[in-house]
């Protein structure tokens, strides 16, 4: 029997309407736990944070408790002594910026002062041809505006012992939170990994090429802000400007913070150079700042850090904008790294592994270990390669008996 055409219905919704709506209460399921979730980690901030930079910090010192590791160190002695490593040189730095600060603001005081007289004059020489009573006004005006004030300057300084306990609480935690990752990192993923069952292989995959990116990204921001820092105060000190040692460190400092960070260092020491030595050279060090800073834009972060970022600069501004609105300063400092991270994790985790023959790296990883000598996966991990081939297959029986079993499954790296 021939069905009728003419009795078929047609559907109730065009199949795209259908598409669309179950993608938008995906979205919008995917939407209310990224906002709660939002929620908790500004709860939980004072312990987020410190975490967060405790990361960034086992990042950046990894590869010296590595290195230790390797010529003979256990994981105690080499992460105590990265540790004390790490505190000597921002003590040593520490203490030469606060002599420079003790020797050189009086003079900045002085210059300063110098400066305002000058310009005070030319303001009444000059084309303004402004009176003395006028800018006595002016600054009787400033007077009272900072006195009625005072009230609330003086509750910012109570909140501010306040937030410093904080700050010291979240310290001492980001310290102890450095030191076990430093030591345990690994055994903390495996134990980690175990809460995923089937899914391991696929998390440890994405945690894995999260962390290397992460890596990547620290290290090379690290070097493009000491060298951004190391020119700038060179160049403070050229020409004469007091501080030019803290305004240093305050740059590199400011420099892990993208787009933000070198307008807020940069400008307050214009202003500095502006009252130790004038607007000829405040000018000068506000061209020399604007070249240099276009030279590490596009030479030295596409060389060192983009690559283990990739972004477009659209990309990079568009998430700052977005860290900031979330979470002002602290969202925009971080808010490059965690898209990156995801970025490289989120494709680790939608796609299988599939079991091909592994490259001539991957298969000298595993004769020797893993990459950097570790073993090459995790323990306890099932293999992702196929099984036992039987003799005359290729990695058989017939193989020459140097070759290690496992070698020919694909090897994972591990990021350290």
């Amino acid at each position: 029997m021939i069905p009728d055409s003419d009795n078929r219905r047609a559907p109730s919704v065009p199949p795209v309407l259908a598409t669309l709506a179950a993608w938008s209460w995906r979205l919008i399921v995917l939407g209310v736990v990224i906002y709660y979730f939002a929620q908790i980690l500004v709860t939980l901030r004072f312990v987020a944070l410190p975490v967060a930079v405790a990361l960034l910090l086992t990042a950046l010192l990894f590869p010296l408790t590595d290195g230790l590791r390797r010529i003979g160190l256990n994981s105690m002695a080499a992460t105590w002594l990265t540790m004390l490593t790490a505190f000597a040189v921002l003590g040593i730095t520490g203490w030469i910026v606060g002599v420079r600060a003790n020797e050189e603001f009086p003079r900045l005081l002085e210059q300063v002062q110098t400066t305002a007289r000058d310009l005070q004059n030319w303001l009444i020489t000059g084309p303004l041809e402004l009176r003395e009573s006028q800018l006595a006004d002016m600054v009787a005006e400033i007077t009272r505006q900072l006195n009625e004030q005072r009230a609330a300057i003086t509750g910012t300084l109570v909140t501010g012992a306040a937030v410093a306990i904080e700050v010291l609480a979240g310290l001492v935690l980001m310290l102890f939170v450095t030191f076990f990752l430093l030591k345990d990192g690994e055994r903390i993923w495996s134990w980690f990994l175990k809460a995923f069952g089937s899914a391991r292989p696929r998390v440890d995959r994405a945690g894995r090429a999260a962390w290397r990116t992460l890596s990547h990204y620290v290290q090379g921001t690290v070097m493009v802000a000491a060298v951004h820092g190391v020119i700038m105060g060179i160049v403070l000190a050229g020409m004469g400007v007091p501080l030019w040692a803290p305004l240093a460190v305050l740059i590199f400092l400011a420099s892990f913070i993208p787009i933000i960070g070198i307008f807020f260092a940069g400008g307050l020491a214009t202003l500095v150079t502006l009252g130790a030595q004038g607007p000829i050279y405040a000018l000068v060090f506000v061209g020399i700042l604007v070249v240099e800073q276009q030279l590490e834009n596009h030479v030295l972060q596409p060389l060192i850090v983009g690559r283990a970022v990739k972004f477009h600069p659209l990309a990079i501004i568009i998430v700052l904008a977005v860290g900031g609105v979330l979470a002002g300063i602290t969202g925009a400092a971080v808010a490059v790294p965690i898209a990156a991270v995801l970025y490289r994790a989120l494709p680790e985790l939608r796609h299988e592994q599939a079991a091909l023959p592994p490259p001539p790296e991957a298969h000298a990883e595993a004769t020797g270990g893993g990459p950097q000598g570790g073993p090459p996966g995790t323990p306890g991990e099932p293999p992702a390669g196929p099984g036992p081939r039987e003799p005359g297959e290729p990695g058989g029986a017939d193989e020459p008996a140097g070759t290690p079993e496992g070698a020919d499954e694909v090897s994972r790296p591990r990021s350290r």
